[in-house]
C-alpha cells in the first residue's frame, strides 16, 4: 500500500483542504498577471531610484498585500517584508545596494524562462547576504514562474520535513533550494495526482504542516495502516462543517458571477456589445453560459503590448465602432488591487479606452476598502483617470429602470461614486 499516494488522494478530495479551496479557486489564476505586473513596477521604481526607503505605502507593500490576500497558504506572506526597526530588517529599505540586488533577482526571473537562470539569480541574491531577506521572497517568484518556484512558509517547511524526514530550516536560501529539489522529486513521483504548477504540492505540504491530517504510519503493517485510514476517515467527518464554510465561499463566487450577469444584460439593453473575462466565459448563468450573446474576441485596438491583464477584465462594454464605452471590475471578496491593475492597463495602454467610464463594482460594505486601495502611492495615476466605485446596492436597485429608460453612460455615472 502506498500510504503517501493515499494521503494525497484524501487531500485532493477534502472539501476544506487547500486543493479544493485554493488551488481550484477560479480567482487564483486570474491574480497571477496582476501580481506579476506589480512586481515589474517594484523593479522599475528601484531602478529609477523612486522606490523610497519604507515598506509602508510602497509598490512592494501593494503587491505583497495582494499575495497575502490569497486564500490559505499565502496568508501572512507580508510579515517577512514588514520593516522591523529594532533589527533593521529586511535590509532592502535603507541599503540601496541591497535594494538593487533584490530588484535584480525579480527582474532576472521575470525575463527568463529556464530553471537554471532562476536558480542562478537566487544564488546571486544569496551571495549579497541581505539581512532579513530570506526565502520568503520565493513567494514573489512563484507568481512569475509557478512551474519552477515553489511557495515558502513555515507550514510548508514543516510539512516537507514531516513527509520526507528532512531537516530544512527557515530563513536560509541553501535550505530552500534543497527543499525545492525534494519537492520537485515528490511532485514527479506523484505527478498523476498533483500538477505541473508547484502550488498544488505546496498546498499539500501546507495542510500537512498545519497538522490537518495524521501522517502515514512508519510501520508498514496492516494494523497500523487500518488505524491510520480510520484516522483519515475521522478527519473527513470533521470536514463536513468546514465544507459548509467552503460552500459559503462558492456562494460568494456565484454572487460575483451574478453581478457580471447584471452588467452583461444591462450593457446589452443599453445597446452596447459586451465582453466577458476570458476565464469567466463558460461559467453557468441563468439557463446558459455567462458569455452567451457576448463578443468572442476583443478588438485589435485592445491587444495592448505588455498588458495581458485586459482580457481578464470582468465586463467591458463596447461601442458599435469597437471603442470602449465602459469597463467594470467586480470585486466581491477578492483583491481590489488586481482589479485596479487591470483597469489601469486598459486606460493607460489604449487610446480607445474611455477614461471616465472605469468602475470598481463591489459590495456596499467595501467602499472604504476601495478608497484605501486607490489612495496607495502605487496608484497615483488613478485620480486623473476617474475610476469610480459602483456599489452593488445601487446597481441592484436601479439596473432594471436604467435598462428600460436609460441611454448612454449618464445613468451609470449617476449611481456611481467618485473616489
Amino acid at each position: 500500500m502506498n500510504t503517501l499516494h493515499t494521503l494525497i488522494e484524501h487531500w485532493k478530495e477534502d472539501p476544506a483542504g487547500a486543493f479544493q479551496t485554493w488551488f481550484l479557486w477560479p480567482e487564483r489564476l486570474k491574480n497571477f498577471r496582476s501580481i506579476r505586473q506589480g512586481i515589474r513596477q517594484v523593479v522599475n521604481e528601484i531602478n529609477a531610484g523612486t522606490f523610497g526607503n519604507a515598506y509602508r505605502g510602497s509598490s512592494l507593500e501593494t503587491v505583497v498585500s495582494s499575495i497575502a490576500e490569497q486564500r490559505q497558504i499565502f496568508r501572512g506572506a507580508d510579515h517577512a517584508f514588514l520593516w522591523k526597526p529594532k533589527l533593521r530588517i529586511p535590509d532592502i529599505y535603507e541599503n540601496p545596494a541591497n535594494q538593487r540586488a533584490f530588484a535584480k533577482l525579480l527582474d532576472t526571473c521575470d525575463c527568463c524562462d529556464e530553471a537554471e537562470a532562476v536558480l542562478a539569480a537566487i544564488r546571486t541574491l544569496d551571495s549579497h547576504a541581505v539581512k532579513g531577506l530570506g526565502p520568503a521572497a520565493a513567494n514573489l517568484l512563484y507568481f512569475i514562474h509557478p512551474t519552477l518556484v515553489c511557495p515558502f512558509n513555515t507550514a510548508i517547511v514543516k510539512g516537507f520535513n514531516a513527509i520526507t524526514k528532512a531537516n530544512v530550516k527557515l530563513g536560509r536560501w541553501d535550505h530552500y533550494l534543497a527543499m525545492r529539489k525534494g519537492i520537485l522529486e515528490l511532485n514527479h513521483d506523484h505527478r498523476a495526482l498533483l500538477s505541473n504548477d508547484l502550488g498544488a504540492v505546496a498546498g499539500f505540504l501546507f495542510d500537512v504542516g498545519m497538522d490537518r491530517y495524521p501522517l502515514p504510519p512508519s510501520n508498514d503493517d496492516a494494523a497500523s495502516n487500518d488505524a491510520w485510514l480510520q484516522d483519515l476517515d475521522a478527519v473527513r467527518q470533521q470536514s463536513v462543517t468546514l465544507a459548509q464554510q467552503l460552500e459559503a465561499s462558492r456562494q460568494q463566487d456565484a454572487t460575483h458571477t451574478e453581478v457580471q450577469g447584471w452588467l452583461r444584460d444591462l450593457g446589452k439593453s443599453l445597446g452596447y456589445q459586451v465582453w466577458i473575462a476570458t476565464n469567466d466565459r463558460s461559467r453557468p448563468y441563468g439557463n446558459g453560459k455567462l458569455a452567451d450573446g457576448c463578443v468572442s474576441e476583443l478588438p485589435t485596438s485592445l491587444n495592448i503590448s505588455g498588458a495581458d491583464t485586459v482580457p481578464l477584465i470582468d465586463v467591458i462594454w463596447l461601442n458599435a465602432d469597437k471603442s470602449v464605452a465602459a469597463a467594470f471590475e467586480v470585486e466581491h471578496t477578492t483583491s481590489i488591487y488586481s482589479g485596479i491593475v487591470r483597469l489601469l492597463d486598459l486606460a493607460l495602454g489604449s487610446v480607445t479606452a474611455a477614461q471616465k467610464h472605469l468602475y470598481l463594482v463591489a459590495p456596499d460594505s467595501r467602499q472604504e476598502d476601495v478608497r484605501s486601495q486607490l489612495a496607495r502611492p502605487a496608484f497615483s495615476r488613478v485620480t486623473e483617470l476617474g475610476i469610480r466605485y459602483l456599489p452593488y446596492g445601487a446597481l441592484r436597485e436601479h439596473r432594471e429602470t436604467i435598462a428600460r429608460f436609460g441611454s448612454g453612460m449618464k445613468p451609470i455615472e449617476a449611481i456611481a461614486t467618485a473616489l
